[in-house]
């Protein structure tokens, strides 16, 4: 993953300063076992000093879509607690990323909660990118999302759910 470039030139930024001071890349992930099934998410956050952080956070019973936004808002607060002021993302899922660039609008009542929180995290850094890869690419978060379902550990706070799904709700 280090060194690694997007596949896909879809970034958007909110460009706020012109010169980044605590820089990161971020890779995120998310999956679930079943839909909804038991559910966690990986993250991978590469500081500009050369160091990294590994980071898995276990949901409960949550989509897979829920994971993939729950892996951006634990990986973006942790990026606001570690005072980093540039952030570029790095996700496989195409959803996700088309919804938080705007290209595509979020329907679905469950991630529309996540889709704000997510926006208002993003707006604490002068720089915010997100870019879709493959997910072979996504390698490493994608294993930390695997151990936080297979272990039901989380080294994160998992991010609040506000709207439960409808098997929940049944």
């Amino acid at each position: 993953m280090p060194g690694d470039e997007p596949t896909a030139a879809r970034v958007r930024a909110t460009g706020r300063a012109t010169g980044a001071t605590n820089p990161a890349v971020v890779w995120i992930d998310g999956g679930a076992r079943g839909n909804p099934g038991p559910a966690g998410c990986g993250v991978v956050i590469e500081l500009a000093d050369g160091h990294h952080e590994e980071h898995t956070v276990f949901l409960g019973v949550a989509t897979n879509n829920e994971a993939e936004y729950a892996g951006l808002i634990a990986a973006l607060t942790r990026a606001v607690a570690l005072g980093i002021d540039s952030v570029e993302v790095r996700s496989d899922s195409e959803l996700l990323v088309r919804q938080i660039t705007g290209k595509y609008r979020v329907k679905a009542v469950n991630l529309q909660p996540l889709w704000l929180r997510a926006r208002e995290l993003a707006s604490h850094f002068d720089r915010f990118a997100i870019s879709h890869v493959r997910r072979a690419e996504n390698a490493l978060a994608d294993r930390l999302a695997n151990v936080a379902m297979d272990s039901g550990r989380s080294t994160l706070a998992a991010p609040p759910r506000t709207v439960r799904t409808a098997r929940e709700r049944a």
